[in-house]
């Protein structure tokens, strides 16, 4: 032990070696479920700490992480740092990778930088710990040594890690407490999913007192990185195990939730000859007595007949599925422990059975060219758009006059643009309009009334196209256009149908868009943009109204609506071609990510989207003017 005080940092090992840090919000929910010793069961669920990490579990006994959606197993470690170092101050250091997202450095490598930069270092070489770049402060720039390519970095503060004084092992063992093994194992949330773990452990522990073949094995388990499969024990019946397990999960899957935390004290009472003594255990805690089992004591087979079985028990009663992947093996991990794992971070709080989970389905099978046709009714098959600058020679003023009412005597409200009563002058701060700040007009179709001052401000900072949106209702007068970058739009139908629509073919849609260099219209213009995805496939059905939402969206790609430059809100990158509030389905064969089929509103849906935008059949006509 080490009399010492410091912050703790939980890591995990990824595929390159590296140890990479959890969060310190996801660290301190880690740590407080390790400093309840047993008592917290042992598990601890990320979700709860993190959305974002919903897949995934660490079992403290064994010190690994664990996925569900793959079933991938990673080691998991608890590091000590300097309280004075970056982590103890809540500094993260971050570099932008190729997404435009940005990742934070290793733990080592973050202190070694937030050192220098206290230091008011102009630059830190990397090299001195293994890393072949250079970080200059005054460019906020990560420079590779040997290719000289650069990225950007920065510093953010952050939540402080968990500080720990006193005794600290030196080890990263389990539970953090010397006498807290002694605790009875029960569960300090009663969240379903932290239930439903404590209960399928449970089941798993009375499973392993039931038959031979679930008797712990007297080897250690293999390393996690490469398990392999050992050979059956001589003598093992199958139907034993099956049978066992059988038995254990139909009291579970008869008794439903109010079972799973009665089950939760069988932990403490499952015979483990080869689990090492925790700590703080009794005289006799190396003589075979109560011992808490781990994962790892049951070998591939043992994993397997328990999956199958709990898959048939649940099946019979009638459980929903949940899907589970990797059952077929494809990955290093065990089958049947991707199978338990899925079991183990269930959210649903009920029991689960195993299927294999719906495919992603982006594109349709391959189709030769002599397969596609032009779509009846719609000349040509492809529409470019180029930079279309706005009409020159009327001032806001003479736009505003063909939507605008005087009003003479204003009512007694607010002008929702600036909040100033209409019977006082226009609050607008900004650049002085060539109008006089106490004119009141009405708009002519929807009768809302504002500040003139404050309208000519609104079309001065808008597209300055010659319309005008009604800032409380929307009502759009003129035609509306947008900042579209230019592109092409190619269209055709192909032979096959969309999930929901089997007695149609498929329009396709690809949207092609190259980066470019922002123009005056643009949030900054002469700086550079980004045009991740391209080209875009999406898809409509060959019926008659999935041919008019095409027609409306040809009119919304001529008047630049499609697309926008702007923030991502998958990636957080900026000045970037982004969606522009028109919704396409680009999953082809599913609707695994919502942006697919079947979707019985989504064409009514697309035509109300398209409407906000001022497009509707009378924009047919209009273009054909």
């Amino acid at each position: 032990m080490l009399l010492a005080s410091a912050v703790v940092v939980w890591e995990w090992l990824n595929e390159h070696g590296r140890w990479r840090p959890y969060s310190p919000a996801v660290s301190h929910h880690i740590e407080a479920v390790a400093r309840a010793g047993p008592r917290a069961g042992g598990s601890v669920v990320l979700g709860q700490a993190d959305s974002r990490l919903a897949p995934y579990i660490i079992d403290l006994q064994s010190m690994h992480q664990f996925r569900q959606d793959t079933g991938t197993i990673r080691p998991v470690r608890r590091s000590y740092y300097d309280p004075s170092s970056a982590p103890g101050k809540g500094v993260v250091w971050e570099w932008e990778n190729d997404s435009g997202s940005w990742t934070p450095y290793d733990m080592d490598v973050g202190i070694t930088i937030q050192r220098a930069y206290e230091k008011q270092h102009p630059w830190v070489d990397l090299s001195t710990i293994g890393f072949c770049y250079v970080i200059d402060f005054a460019t906020m720039g990560q420079i590779n040594r040997q290719t000289q390519r650069k990225r950007r970095v920065r510093r953010r503060l952050d939540m402080v890690y968990p500080l720990v004084s006193g005794t600290l092992p030196k080890s990263q063992s389990w539970p953090a407490s010397p006498g807290a093994a002694a605790a009875p194992p029960a569960p300090t949330c009663a969240c379903p999913q932290c239930l439903l773990v404590m209960s399928v452990k449970a089941a798993v522990s009375a499973g392993g007192l039931g038959a031979a073949t679930l008797q712990p094995r007297k080897a250690p388990p293999a390393p996690p990185a490469a398990p392999k499969a050992p050979a059956p024990a001589p003598g093992a019946k199958a139907a034993d195990g099956t049978a066992a397990a059988r038995g254990s999960l139909k009291v579970l899957a008869s008794q439903g939730g109010r079972q799973q935390a009665a089950s939760t004290p069988a932990l403490s009472s499952v015979v483990s000859a080869a689990s090492p003594p925790g700590p703080g255990a009794g005289p006799g805690a190396g003589s075979g007595k109560a011992s808490r089992p781990g994962m790892g004591t049951l070998n591939r087979s043992h994993l397997q007949r328990l999956a199958i079985a709990q898959s048939r028990v649940l099946i019979a009663s009638g459980v929903p599925t949940v899907p589970v992947k990797n059952l077929n093996g494809s990955s290093p991990v065990n089958p049947a422990l991707a199978g338990i794992t899925g079991i183990l971070m269930s959210a649903a709080g009920l029991p689960v059975c195993l299927t294999r989970p719906p495919k992603l389905v982006l594109h349709p099978p391959p189709v030769s060219k002599s397969e596609i046709q032009s779509i009846p009714g719609i000349s040509h098959t492809c529409r470019k758009t180029t930079k279309k600058q706005a009409k020159k020679g009327k001032t806001p003023e003479e736009v505003l006059k063909k939507y605008l009412q005087k009003v003479r005597h204003p009512p007694d409200e607010d002008c929702t643009i600036c909040m100033e009563r209409l019977s006082a002058p226009s609050g607008y701060k900004g650049p002085q309009p060539a109008i006089k700040p106490d004119l009141v007009g009405k708009l002519a179709k929807c009768g809302h009334i504002f500040h003139l001052h404050c309208l000519v401000a609104m079309y001065n900072n808008g597209n300055k196209d010659g319309s005008l949106q009604c800032p409380t209702c929307k009502t759009i007068y003129g035609v509306k256009t947008g900042t579209q970058p230019p592109g092409k739009m190619e269209y055709h139908i192909i032979p096959h149908a969309l999930p929901g629509h089997s007695d149609c073919k498929t329009i396709r849609i690809i949207y092609n868009i190259p980066p470019g260099v922002q123009g005056p219209e643009h949030p900054n213009p002469g700086k550079s943009f980004t045009a991740r995805g391209f080209p875009r496939h999406c898809y409509l059905p060959d019926s008659e109204k999935g041919r008019k939402v095409l027609k409306l969206l040809l009119v919304a790609w001529d008047r630049r609506l499609i697309f926008a430059i702007g923030t991502s809100s998958t990636t957080g990158e900026s000045d970037t071609v982004i969606w522009n509030e028109i919704h396409h389905k680009t999953e082809f064969g599913s609707n695994l990510t919502g942006h697919g089929y079947p979707d019985i509103n989504y064409l009514d849906n697309v035509l109300a989207e398209l409407a906000a935008q001022g497009i509707t059949e009378e924009s047919l006509a209009q273009e054909k003017d």
